[in-house]
């Protein structure tokens, strides 16, 4: 029987891996993807594969995150929900996570945290599952009008009641770029959060090219309202950030936001949305259940360093409830001038 062997990637050798991997992994595991964090950020990548022959059975990418405020640990996926793991076997998946303690004991980071789709597995002996996050996938038809029905009777007189506000919503490239960048960092900074420099949604644009799609969203006297950020990957449109200013959210401009992309999507032949990661429990959640999709708990996996504590590098840690409630009251150029700094470690 043919053995299986890891091998990890030169820097600038550029990843053939298959799509029966890349898809669950996600463009999070992409070298578009990686190099834009590479170029951002700085970060070292750590990319590995196992092998049987000719044939690539599993996959890892770990992006080494190194900040002040927030630590010295390893990720997969870098600023996005989850991916950059996937594997064919158990033995393949063994392989790959005891690389990545090597690599962690070499690096001598306090944590590694894969963060990706499990399905029902179980983490291995010497890992922890912090089960904070879930993600939301609502499957798509051809006519967007055949999912109306599934969702409550309060859900669909709140999408008509949107349809008759005089929202406009725009889909773009680098066309949209100070736009969406101006609606996400102010409704960033509303809800008390860091958010990237232009230059990372730029970046981000121009590396990913026609897999990436800015909405921004109008009052009818052309006032920001909102906007968000997509990428496709396959038959999946992932929403990376959307958000709405506190403004029009009473005015349903969120389901106006959603409906329109949903809409779009669901004609352009997409089979998913995948609506985002949020909290359990959080008022992101409440709002993405109401498009009636399935929630699949995401595994965050952890293995840390003798002596060293679970992270919760989220929002509701209590940690952070006097530096959230600062945060929204700092002026704008003092929040855009340190978001970049924070965030970058909060990958």
């Amino acid at each position: 029987m043919t053995e299986m062997r890891l091998r990890r990637l030169a820097s600038d050798e550029p990843a053939n891996w298959p799509e029966a991997l890349t898809q669950p992994a996600t463009f999070t595991a992409l070298d578009a993807w990686l190099n834009v964090v590479r170029h951002i950020y700085k970060y070292r990548v750590y990319r590995f594969e196992t092998e049987i022959e000719s044939d690539v059975t599993g996959l890892l990418a770990l992006t080494h995150v190194k900040h002040p405020i927030f630590g010295n640990y390893l990720t997969t996926s870098p600023f996005g929900s989850y991916g950059g793991f996937a594997f064919a076997s158990p033995e393949a998946r063994d392989f790959l996570m005891t690389e990545a303690r090597l690599l962690a004991a070499e690096l001598g980071v306090e944590y590694i945290n894969l963060r990706f789709d499990a399905g029902d597995d179980s983490p291995p002996p010497g890992w922890i599952q912090h089960p904070v996050y879930a993600t939301y996938r609502l499957d798509l038809n051809p006519d967007p009008e055949a999912l109306l029905p599934t969702f409550s009777s309060d859900h669909r007189n709140h999408i008509r009641k949107s349809l008759k506000k005089g929202f406009i919503v725009k889909f773009g490239h680098l066309d949209l770029l100070d736009d969406a960048y101006e609606a996400l960092s102010q409704s960033m900074h509303e809800l008390g959060s860091p958010y990237h420099a232009k230059a990372y949604l730029r970046t981000m644009a121009e590396f990913l090219g026609d897999t990436l799609e800015f909405a921004v969203l109008y009052t009818p006297d052309g006032k920001l309202a909102g906007a968000g950020v997509f990428i496709f990957h396959g038959k999946v449109a992932t929403n990376l950030h959307a958000n709405i200013l506190r403004n029009f959210r009473s005015d349903y401009a969120g389901e106006f936001l959603y409906w329109k992309v949903i809409e779009r999507y669901c004609q352009k032949g997409y089979q998913v949305f995948d609506i985002g990661r949020s909290l359990l429990g959080s008022g992101n959640e409440t709002f993405k259940m109401k498009w009636r999709p399935r929630k699949e708990m995401l595994a965050y996996w952890y293995a840390l360093k003798p002596g060293a504590e679970l992270p919760s590098l989220n929002q509701k840690n209590p940690k952070f409830a006097f530096a959230i409630a600062t945060w929204k009251r700092l002026p704008a150029f003092l929040v855009r001038r340190l978001g970049p700094f924070l965030i970058r470690g909060l990958a």
